[in-house]
């Protein structure tokens, strides 16, 4: 196609047109019309490069596509569709203009072809993505949204110092694969900034921070964009890198730990968005193209079965009013489609056969496997037995069962919910069970068959034993009300003492400052204005107004002298010409 229309755009124009439309059906159409067309435009989209543009000498390009940037639109524009379903009810225009905004630049990202288009949506997509917590509009969002911001500016800044270093060191902004050993100072900047959206460790803290207190409805957005984003980049320009391949694995176990202790069920889940995303995170240091491809299907699959389990946790949240475990139980009697919809979220993460997760998370495993990296592939299988263990087992029972009697009585949420619940459960398990439609998809030719003998009776066993150590140690993993550190730890209170030491030491040193600057400073400038002052009235105006009452002096005496008369001239020209005779003669 020689024509090419960038998706983005139906997110920003509907946005900008959303808070004219009069009438509650005709703002759910738009709503929904705007995901549909951007469907609709990926599916007719072929390969190549758009929307190329010169800028202060910078070649910018808007529209790369290619099976790379393709698998990602379209898991994008198709949760897109389910997240703005799941938020129809939603009756804030701003609400959904800030979830278009962040959907809109995450495509503008995944399709931009240099440095400097990536960043520009990069940043787009921090600052719209904020407003999706701060609509809870609670004390505890509004601070996460602000830590929300920091650390995601922060992580801007890293990308924007190496992206300029990059252009100094090669002159061109251009996007794309970077070899491990070619890398320096520039482009370790850049993986940096691109890791801190990925939630790679020691970068992760904001995910499990922030997302918890977002809105009900804005929670499955973020669940899909923010890091998928970021597993794109660092696929696109960081294949290979050792050190993704460790700190992926790492964030496997490290996000399943922390998941295993937590009470709220938006806990547990946020910090399995870093479980899972280390999947990929390693896959792509893994840099082979079977693990490439893994990293891909799992970020297709992750997007869907994560948003479905946001669903059902921000369902529970939604008509029961809290999402904290200990204070839950017995639901399964009041909200049985949603517990439903849950356990395949649930089962789906798990690995499950016939389940999408059962066909992405094993072409990752099985990369490692024919690296010949043990340890990876070990760590990998120990993450799967404690994803199953909180998300499947744990959260499951004891929101959806562990009390006879209910203490909190809820209803099944409004039916937008259920279908947008439905329609994600649908396609969790139409992946699971014919993964050749996720599969022609993939950018690479490796080829990986998930159904063989030997990994469905690895995958059973591993999940037959998760299931009977939670059910032997289920009272030990019994939900309590506490406070579990992480490394944001060490910025709140970083924050906390830096506002102390600015009220105590800063401000008192600047205000002593202040003093002095009015005793010393002050005076030596008006010293210094009196002086000019009269400097300027002596001797600039004496000069100035002397030349000038001379000047009109001599031209009051040449008025005089312009008297009509012919032989008054005649005479003064003869006088001025004998006294110029008289001046070459004797005054030489």
């Amino acid at each position: 196609m020689d024509r090419w229309l960038h998706p983005a755009i139906f997110f920003f124009l509907g946005s900008l047109i959303l808070p004219f439309v009069k009438g509650e059906k005709a703002k759910k159409f738009l709503i929904l019309l705007i995901p549909a067309l951007s469907i609709v435009d990926v599916a007719l989209m072929g390969e190549g490069v758009y929307g190329v543009y010169n800028f202060l000498g910078t070649t910018l390009t808007f529209g790369r596509v290619d099976k790379l940037s393709l698998v990602f639109a379209w898991v994008f524009v198709i949760m897109a569709f389910l997240g703005a379903l799941y938020a129809l009810h939603v009756k804030e225009d701003g609400h959904h203009i800030a979830a278009n905004f962040y959907v809109g630049s995450s495509l503008g990202a995944i399709f931009g072809g240099d440095y400097l288009t990536v960043f520009i949506f990069w940043e787009i997509m921090a600052f719209s993505s904020v407003f999706l917590v701060w609509y809870r509009k609670e004390r505890r969002s509004i601070e996460a949204g602000y830590r929300y911001l920091l650390v995601h500016v922060f992580g801007g800044l890293l990308f924007f110092a190496g992206m300029m270093l990059y252009y100094y060191k090669t002159g061109s902004l251009a996007f794309d694969r970077i070899l491990p050993d070619r890398a320096g100072l520039a482009e370790y900047l850049i993986l940096a900034g691109f890791s801190l959206n990925a939630a790679v460790l020691p970068l992760h803290a904001w995910l499990p921070d922030a997302y918890p207190e977002a809105t009900v409805e804005g929670a499955v957005f973020m669940c899909a964009f923010t890091t998928k984003t970021a597993v794109y980049v660092l696929a696109r320009g960081f294949p290979g890198f050792e050190v993704l391949a460790i700190l992926g694995t790492a964030m496997t176990v490290y996000g399943v730990f922390y998941a295993v202790i937590e009470n709220d069920m938006r806990r547990v889940l946020a910090y399995h968005i870093i479980s899972q995303v280390g999947y990929m995170v390693a896959g792509v240091g893994i840099g082979t193209e079977l693990s490439l491809n893994g990293a891909c299907a799992h970020a297709f699959a992750h997007i869907l079965y994560k948003a479905l389990l946001f669903m059902g946790a921000g369902a529970v949240l939604y008509m029961a009013g809290t999402a904290k475990l200990s204070k839950l139980g017995g639901l399964y009697r009041y909200m049985p489609l949603t517990m439903v919809f849950y356990v395949v979220g649930a089962i789906s993460i798990s690995g499950f056969p016939l389940f999408s997760g059962f066909v992405s998370k094993s072409m990752i495993v099985a990369s490692a496997h024919e690296k010949g990296r043990i340890m990876l592939m070990s760590l990998m299988n120990l993450a799967g037995i404690g994803t199953f263990l909180s998300v499947g087992l744990k959260v499951t029972y004891f929101a959806f069962f562990s009390k006879e009697e209910a203490p909190i009585k809820a209803k099944e949420p409004p039916k937008n919910m259920l279908w947008s619940m439905g329609l994600t459960s649908f396609l969790c398990f139409a992946i699971g069970v014919y993964p050749k439609m996720l599969y022609v998809l993939l950018p690479y030719g490796a080829e990986y068959h998930p159904y063989t003998l030997s990994h469905l009776s690895e995958v059973l066993q591993i999940l037959s034993f998760t299931g009977l150590v939670f059910f032997l140690l289920v009272h030990k993993l019994t939900p309590e009300e506490k406070i579990n550190l992480d490394l944001d730890y060490f910025y709140r209170k970083g924050g906390w003492l830096f506002l102390r030491l600015d009220e105590k030491v800063i401000a008192v040193i600047d205000a002593f400052w202040g003093e002095l600057y009015k005793l010393l400073g002050l005076r030596l400038l008006f010293k210094k204005a009196d002086f000019s002052y009269g400097f300027d009235r002596l001797v600039i105006d004496g000069i100035v107004d002397g030349s000038a009452e001379a000047a009109r002096g001599l031209g009051g005496f040449v008025k005089r002298l312009q008297t009509g008369r012919v032989q008054a001239y005649i005479g003064l020209s003869l006088l001025i010409f004998v006294f110029v005779v008289w001046f070459l003669i004797y005054g030489l």
